[in-house]
């Protein structure tokens, strides 16, 4: 029988081992870690994505996730709240521990490992319904009895929503514009009190003032979460994170391309400073 993830107490950090592939990384000793991903591989159809990664996650600090296109940043996102159980031909081979459980233990249900690690994707998603069912929707499914008129307030604050829609809560989520509906995703994500945020790709079908916004917003809610984002954009990653991992794309053996990690250590001495705040694309 399925069991829920405990709340254990966080495991001391431990950093990236090589692997096939020299890494580098500073280690932030203060930081205990969320995540110990040891030795993961994973495979689409035989076809392999990622090889090899071993790397820690801090807690409650942001961490990106960096590389070119296909260098599996997102596959190993999607490990981490099990997302690729929905995926037939995906297979996933190591460990990945949550505050030291195995998240792919046969006795983890993925389902409450979602509700722990909540998804933020590349393109806003809000539920066809409106603004308010947005963030009660979820709550009441997951036994939610508290008030959910303080809930949809305190969960829209956060995002820095609620003075924006306060007048139109029975408004349907996918009428607000694109940020709106991006930071209505992150409040119904947080409405249900994970301990994790993943970000794939947040601002990549934003307009560059929607992107400063959900910037600031991840500046703030590192408070409360750990978050872990991927993104192609370098100076992004330099504003929002406290750490990067980088990966690339290298030619196996059988001739197929598949992700590695190169690098994982402080943002600041991994990437340069960014010379300007306006977010643009490198």
């Amino acid at each position: 029988m399925n069991r829920s993830i405990e709340k254990n107490n966080p495991m001391p950090i431990r950093y990236a081992e090589p692997s096939n592939h020299e890494i580098s990384s500073e280690q932030p000793a203060d930081s205990p870690a969320i995540f110990r991903i040891e030795n993961v591989s994973v495979d689409y159809s035989n076809t392999p994505a990622i090889r090899n990664i071993f790397l820690d996650i801090p807690q409650q600090q942001v961490t990106a996730f960096i590389g070119s296109s296909g260098c599996g940043k997102s596959t190993l996102l999607r490990c981490l709240n099990r997302m690729n159980d929905l995926i037939p031909t995906a297979r996933v081979r190591g460990r990945i521990a949550f505050r030291d459980q195995d998240l792919y233990a046969k006795t983890i249900d993925p389902v409450d490992v979602r509700r722990r690690i909540g998804m933020i994707f590349q393109k806003p998603n809000p539920f066809p319904k409106s603004i308010y069912d947005n963030i009660a929707f979820g709550a009441q499914i997951n036994g939610y009895q508290g008030n959910l008129d303080a809930l949809v307030e305190q969960s829209l604050r956060q995002v820095a929503l609620w003075d924006e829609v306060k007048d139109s809560l029975r408004k349907s989520g996918l009428a607000l514009s694109g940020g709106q509906q991006q930071r209505l995703c992150i409040a119904r994500a947080i409405a249900i009190q994970p301990q994790v945020l993943l970000m794939d790709e947040p601002c990549s079908a934003l307009d560059p003032i929607s992107t400063l916004r959900i910037e600031e917003l991840i500046h703030e809610l590192k408070r409360q979460y750990t978050v872990v984002i991927v993104t192609h954009n370098m100076q992004q990653a330099s504003r929002i994170s406290d750490f990067t991992a980088f990966f690339n794309v290298s030619t196996t053996e059988t001739g197929n391309n598949c992700g590695h990690l190169v690098e994982f250590g402080r943002t600041k001495a991994i990437l340069p400073t960014p010379s300007r705040k306006s977010p643009v694309n490198m």
